[in-house]
């Protein structure tokens, strides 16, 4: 069994910087692919990035250049560097794991990732 837990949410002004990580507990592989997610309130999730297995990193267009992705493997940990915050970003962030995390045309996929956390808040104004 394999639990995931986020933390680092908050509330940030528009230009500001959080740092999300995701930590990994119980049963867990020594390789995997992991992704965040996130659902803005009122709206479908999305795939905000993704870091493959072979260490392929897929971004949300609407995040390139301001957000990194990377993960600790001896830490089990998986991070995402927030910089230039935008309202628009404003939503619960969910981070994922297995040992693959889709990528279907471009776009991180919401499927296929057995492992999932709660979720951390994100609010920027």
């Amino acid at each position: 069994h394999v639990q995931l837990v986020e933390s680092g949410g908050g509330s940030a002004q528009a230009g500001g910087s959080l740092r999300l990580s995701c930590v990994g507990s119980g049963n867990t592989p020594r390789k995997y692919s992991a992704a965040w997610i996130r659902r803005p309130p009122g709206k479908e999730p999305e795939g905000v990035a993704r870091i493959a297995l072979n260490g392929d990193i897929t971004y949300l267009e609407s995040v390139k250049g301001r957000f990194t992705i990377s993960k600790d493997n001896a830490k089990n940990t998986l991070y995402l560097q927030m910089r230039d915050v935008k309202p628009e970003d404003t939503a619960t962030y969910y981070c994922a794991a297995d040992l693959t995390c889709p990528v279907v045309r471009g776009r991180v996929a919401l499927y296929g990732m057995g492992y999932w956390g709660k979720g951390t808040q994100v609010t920027v104004s």
